[in-house]
C-alpha cells in the first residue's frame, strides 16, 4: 500500500531542449521552480524529470549562454518541447564556482567573471587565457611569453600564492614553488568550456587557498562534446630588443562515446616562440651610474652582485688616506648571455569517464602532463627549462555529489638560477679573492702613477685606475659563445649546490582529496545544503637544494570541512546564502571561515538584483614560508616552522678580529638564530642596531565586506560592486643580521661581531603587525548599438591603506594600479559568418614593490583586434588578429621584458 501511494504521488515530465536552430543543447539545467530538485539534459538535449511534486507548477531552464525560460506544467507525463535563446546579456549566463551549485551571474551572491565559448572565439589575445586580462576586475602580469599571473584585487607578485587556480577541481599550483606558472603547464583552449573568476576571497567554501581570488577551469565532457578538433595559429612576436620572430601554436582534440556509459578524450598542444627578451642596464641602487662605476650593479646584469670594499692603503701598507677605499663589484654577464629565450609549452591530458547506469552518475579518470620553458622572477631570475608538472585524478559523481582524489607533482627539470650562474661562472674562472687581489694590485700603482708621474687630479686618476684595475683583473675572462665558457655555464648550471652551481632541483609533490554533497534532495528541497571536506598532503622533496630536506622528504598535512545553507524566499526575490568551513594545519591552531550573504530581486520583470556579503577567510605560509633553507646571495632564506628552525645548519668563516676575540677560524648558525638572536638589517644601517626579535609565523587574516548591483537598464547590462578588506597578520619577510658571536643585545661582544663583519643576513618569515586595509570597486556596462554591435566598457579601482612611515621596513607588494580602463567593441555577425572584436586596455602608473627589484611602473596603453570568418562546410573559423597593435612596448613589474606585440593567423576546426 505504501509503495503504491507513492508511485501515485510521482510526477513524471519529459521533453526536449533545442536551440533557435532546432539544435539539441546538452547539459541544459531542468529545475523546479522554488526548489533546488532538478535534472540535466542528455547529448540529445532530451531529459526526464521525476517529482513528488503534484501538478500544477513551473520549470526553469537555464543553459551556458543561453537566456532562461520557465515553462509551466499542468499535467502528470506532459512531454514538453522548450527552445531557449541566445543569451541576450551576460547576466544570463550559468556559474557555478560562487555557490558551488549551477545559478546565473544575475543571481549570484559575490562577484564572479565568465569566459566561455563564445569569448574564446571572439577573444583578440593570442590565447584564451590572455583573454582573461579584458574581465573587469581582473589584472594579468606578464612575467614571460609562456607565463602569465593572474591578480585580483592588488597584494600579487609573479609567485602570487594569495590566488587559487582549479582545473576540473585540481588546484594547479606548483607544490614547491606554491603558485600557478599561468597556462604553462594548464589546458588547451580546444578543451575549455568556460573559465570563471571570483575575484575575492572565498575561503568559506575552498578553504586556505582561496584567499584573494580563484581561477575556474572546466573542461568539455566528451559525452557532450565529440569529434576531433584541431587549431593552428603562427605569427611573429616584435619587440625592439629581440626583433621579430616566429610563433607557432597548435592543439588537437579527439572525443568520443564508445556507448552511453562509457567515453574517453585525448588532448595535446604545443607553443613555440621568442620570449621577451629583458635587457634593462639601470643600476637602481646608484641612480645614473654605468658599467664604468667600480661599483655597478645592472638590474638584469648578473653576478656584479658579488661586491667587497677594497682598503687601497692598508694593502700597500700606505698611510691612511694616501689611495683611500673604494666599494667593488665584480663585472657581470647580460641575462642574455645567460639564458635560451626559448619559450614553449607542451600540455597532454587523457581522460575516461564511465556511467555504470548510463544515468548521471560518472566514474572519471582524468591524467595531466604540462612540460614548459618560461622565465619565472622571484627573488632572481630563473631560467624554467623542461619543468614538468603531473596530476592525475580519480572522481565519482553525480548532480548531487563528487568525491576526487588526485596527486599533483612538481619536476623542475633543467631550471636554473641566472644569478647564481652569472656568480659561479665567474668563480669556476678566478676565484672571488684572486679577482679582488688582482684588481688592488694594479688600482694603487696606476692611481700613484696618474697622480706623481702623470699630473692627474685624484678624480682623474681615480677614474684611470679603476678602468685599468677591471681590465687587468679581467683578463683570461670567460666570453660568452666561446667553448671555454659553454664548459663553465654547463657545469655550473647542472650544479645543484648554490655556493658552486645554479641548478633548481625540486621533485614536491601534494595529494588531495575532497568531496561535496548536496542534500537537498533529501530534505524534500526545502533549502539548498551542501557539505563537503578536504584532506591533503605536502611531501617536499629538494634534496635539501631549497628546502631543509638534505635527510629525506619533509611531510606535513592540512584538512577542513564545510557547510552551505541556500534559501530563497518571497517568491524566489530573496535568497539567503550561509557558510561556515573550519580548517585545520598541523602546525597552526584550526581557523573557522564564515560568509553570509543576501541578496534581493527587483522590479516588475526580475532585472535589478542588489546583494550584501561578508566574510572571514585566512591563508596558511606556503611550504617555503615553513620549510625553505636557501642561500639566495644576498641572504639566507630560513623557513619558520618549529620543525625547520634547527635544521638548518651552515658554517661560516670567522674573521682574524673574531679569531681573536672567540679563538675560533669557523662558526657554526643554526637557522633559529635568525629568529631568536639577530638585529634589525635597517637599524644597523642606520648606525642604531636593535634586537628584532622576529615573531615565528602564522596564517594570514582577511574579513572583507562587498556590495554589488547587477541588472538590465532599458538596452544596458549594469554589474557594479564595491569591497572593503582589512587584513590581519599579514605574512611578511623581515630581513636581519645574525651575530657569529655573542648575543644580540648584550652590548658587547654581539656589536664587535657586527663591526668586524662577523654577520650573516638572514630572511625570516612572520606576520607583520601593520594594519593594512583596501579596497575598490568596478563597473561594467555593456550594451548593443547600431544594431547589433556589441559595445562594453569597464573600470577598476583600487586603493591601499597603509601606514608606510610607520612600517619603513615592510612591503605589502600590493602591486596593483589605482585606475584601470578597459573597452571592446565587435559585432559576432557583421555580416553572414564574418566578426571581429576590438578590445583596449589603460593601466594607471604604480609602484612595484618585490624580492628582485622596487620601482614605478608607468601607465600603459594596450589596443588588441581581431577579425574572424567561419566556413560552416568544412566546421571552420579563420581569424586574423594582433595583441599590443599599437607597438608601445610595456612593462608591468620591474626587472622583466618589455612586452611587444604579437600578430597572428589561426584555423580552428570544431565539430
Amino acid at each position: 500500500m505504501l509503495f503504491g501511494a507513492a508511485s501515485y504521488a510521482q510526477t513524471t515530465v519529459q521533453g526536449k531542449v533545442v536551440d533557435e536552430n532546432n539544435e539539441p543543447i546538452p547539459g541544459a539545467n531542468v529545475v523546479l521552480v522554488g526548489k533546488a530538485e532538478g535534472t540535466t539534459t542528455d547529448f540529445d538535449g532530451n531529459f526526464t524529470f521525476n517529482t513528488s511534486e503534484e501538478p500544477p507548477f513551473q520549470l526553469r531552464f537555464t543553459a551556458i549562454g543561453f537566456a532562461e525560460i520557465v515553462s509551466s506544467v499542468t499535467s502528470n507525463n506532459q512531454t514538453l518541447a522548450v527552445t531557449m535563446t541566445e543569451a541576450s546579456t551576460i547576466l544570463d549566463e550559468i556559474v557555478i564556482s560562487a555557490s558551488r551549485t549551477p545559478e546565473r551571474i544575475f543571481e549570484s551572491p559575490v562577484s564572479v567573471e565568465r569566459f566561455g565559448l563564445k569569448e574564446i572565439k571572439n577573444t583578440t589575445a593570442e590565447s584564451f587565457y590572455g583573454g582573461l586580462q579584458n574581465l573587469k576586475g581582473v589584472d594579468i602580469n606578464t612575467n614571460s611569453l609562456t607565463f602569465q599571473s593572474i591578480n585580483t584585487r592588488g597584494f600579487a607578485t609573479f609567485a602570487n600564492n594569495r590566488f587559487l587556480q582549479l582545473v576540473d577541481g585540481m588546484d594547479n599550483s606548483a607544490p614547491g614553488l606554491n603558485f600557478v606558472l599561468g597556462n604553462l603547464v594548464g589546458m588547451s583552449e580546444l578543451e575549455v568550456q568556460s573559465v570563471e573568476i571570483l575575484p575575492g576571497a572565498s575561503s568559506a567554501l575552498y578553504g586556505a587557498g582561496a584567499f584573494n581570488g580563484i581561477l575556474f577551469m572546466q573542461s568539455k565532457s566528451p559525452f557532450d562534446f565529440q569529434g576531433i578538433s584541431a587549431y593552428g595559429k603562427t605569427g611573429i612576436t616584435s619587440q625592439e630588443a629581440a626583433g621579430d620572430n616566429n610563433y607557432y601554436d597548435f592543439g588537437i582534440r579527439v572525443a568520443h562515446a564508445l556507448s552511453d556509459k562509457l567515453a574517453i578524450k585525448a588532448n595535446l598542444s604545443f607553443l613555440k616562440g621568442e620570449d621577451w627578451h629583458a635587457v634593462n642596464t639601470l643600476d637602481l641602487s646608484n641612480l645614473g651610474a654605468d658599467r664604468t662605476d667600480p661599483n655597478y650593479n645592472g638590474l638584469n646584469i648578473y653576478g656584479d652582485e658579488v661586491t667587497t670594499l677594497l682598503n687601497f692603503d692598508a694593502a700597500a701598507g700606505l698611510p691612511t688616506g694616501t689611495v683611500g677605499t673604494a666599494n667593488v663589484s665584480r663585472t657581470g654577464y647580460a641575462e642574455s648571455d645567460l639564458v635560451d629565450y626559448n619559450a614553449e609549452s607542451v600540455k597532454t591530458d587523457f581522460s575516461v569517464y564511465y556511467r555504470p547506469f548510463a544515468d548521471d552518475f560518472e566514474i572519471i579518470y582524468n591524467g595531466r602532463v604540462g612540460r614548459g620553458n618560461t622565465i619565472y622572477q622571484g627573488a632572481n631570475r630563473y631560467s624554467v627549462k623542461n619543468f614538468i608538472l603531473q596530476q592525475h585524478k580519480l572522481e565519482f559523481r553525480n548532480k548531487n555529489f563528487f568525491l576526487r582524489g588526485y596527486i599533483t607533482t612538481e619536476n623542475s627539470g633543467d631550471s636554473y638560477d641566472t644569478r647564481f650562474t652569472a656568480i659561479n661562472v665567474n668563480r669556476r674562472w678566478k676565484s672571488d679573492t684572486q679577482w679582488f687581489t688582482e684588481y688592488a694590485g694594479t688600482y694603487i700603482p696606476t692611481y700613484l702613477g696618474g697622480i706623481q708621474q702623470g699630473g692627474l687630479t685624484p678624480e682623474q686618476a681615480s677614474t684611470a685606475a679603476h678602468a685599468a684595475a677591471r681590465q687587468a683583473a679581467d683578463t683570461g675572462r670567460l666570453v660568452p659563445g666561446t667553448p671555454a665558457f659553454q664548459s663553465a655555464f654547463n657545469q655550473v648550471i647542472n650544479d645543484g649546490d648554490l655556493s658552486t652551481g645554479a641548478k633548481f632541483i625540486d621533485n614536491t609533490k601534494f595529494r588531495h582529496v575532497n568531496g561535496n554533497y548536496n542534500l537537498a534532495h533529501l530534505i524534500d528541497d526545502w533549502a539548498d545544503i551542501q557539505v563537503g571536506g578536504s584532506f591533503r598532503e605536502y611531501e617536499l622533496n629538494s634534496g635539501g637544494t631549497i628546502f631543509t630536506d638534505f635527510d629525506g622528504p619533509i611531510k606535513y598535512n592540512e584538512y577542513g570541512a564545510y557547510v552551505q545553507l541556500q534559501k530563497k524566499f518571497m517568491d524566489d526575490r530573496f535568497k539567503f546564502t550561509g557558510s561556515g568551513r573550519y580548517d585545520k594545519n598541523e602546525f597552526f591552531d584550526g581557523f573557522v571561515s564564515p560568509r553570509v550573504a543576501l541578496s534581493y530581486t527587483a522590479g516588475e520583470n526580475r532585472n535589478h538584483n542588489f546583494r550584501v556579503s561578508a566574510q572571514q577567510g585566512f591563508r596558511n605560509p606556503t611550504t617555503q614560508d615553513l620549510f625553505i633553507g636557501l642561500n639566495a646571495g644576498s641572504a639566507i632564506l630560513v623557513g619558520s616552522a618549529p620543525a625547520n628552525l634547527d635544521r638548518d645548519v651552515r658554517t661560516f668563516n670567522v674573521s682574524q678580529s673574531g679569531q681573536d676575540l672567540i679563538g675560533q677560524s669557523t662558526v657554526d648558525i643554526v637557522g633559529r638564530a635568525a629568529y631568536e638572536n639577530a638585529y634589525s638589517l635597517n637599524s644597523v644601517l642606520s648606525g642604531a642596531p636593535e634586537v628584532a626579535n622576529t615573531s615565528i609565523i602564522k596564517p594570514e587574516e582577511i574579513t572583507t565586506f562587498e556590495g554589488g548591483y547587477r541588472g538590465q537598464i532599458g538596452k544596458f547590462t549594469v554589474d557594479m560592486s564595491g569591497y572593503y578588506n582589512r587584513y590581519k597578520d599579514f605574512i611578511a619577510t623581515v630581513t636581519v643580521l645574525v651575530p657569529f658571536y655573542g648575543t644580540a643585545g648584550d652590548n658587547a661582544l654581539s656589536l664587535l661581531a657586527l663591526q668586524n663583519g662577523d654577520r650573516q643576513p638572514y630572511q625570516t618569515y612572520t606576520n607583520s603587525s601593520a594594519d593594512i586595509n583596501s579596497w575598490g570597486g568596478t563597473i561594467g556596462v555593456d550594451t548593443k548599438i547600431f544594431g547589433n554591435f556589441d559595445l562594453g566598457v569597464n573600470y577598476t579601482y583600487a586603493e591601499l591603506d597603509f601606514d608606510k612611515e610607520r612600517f619603513p621596513d615592510f612591503e605589502t607588494n600590493f602591486n596593483t594600479p589605482k585606475h584601470r580602463v578597459k573597452a571592446s567593441f565587435g559585432n559576432t555577425e557583421l555580416f553572414k559568418n564574418f566578426g571581429f572584436n576590438v578590445n583596449y586596455r589603460w593601466s594607471d602608473a604604480f609602484f612595484w614593490e618585490a624580492t628582485f627589484a622596487d620601482g614605478d611602473v608607468p601607465s600603459f596603453t594596450v589596443l588588441d583586434a581581431q577579425i574572424n570568418y567561419a566556413v560552416p562546410s568544412i566546421k571552420s573559423v579563420f581569424k586574423a588578429g594582433g595583441s599590443n597593435l599599437l607597438a608601445e612596448e610595456y612593462f608591468q613589474a620591474i626587472g622583466t621584458g618589455n612586452v611587444g606585440s604579437i600578430y597572428y593567423v589561426s584555423w580552428t576546426i570544431n565539430p
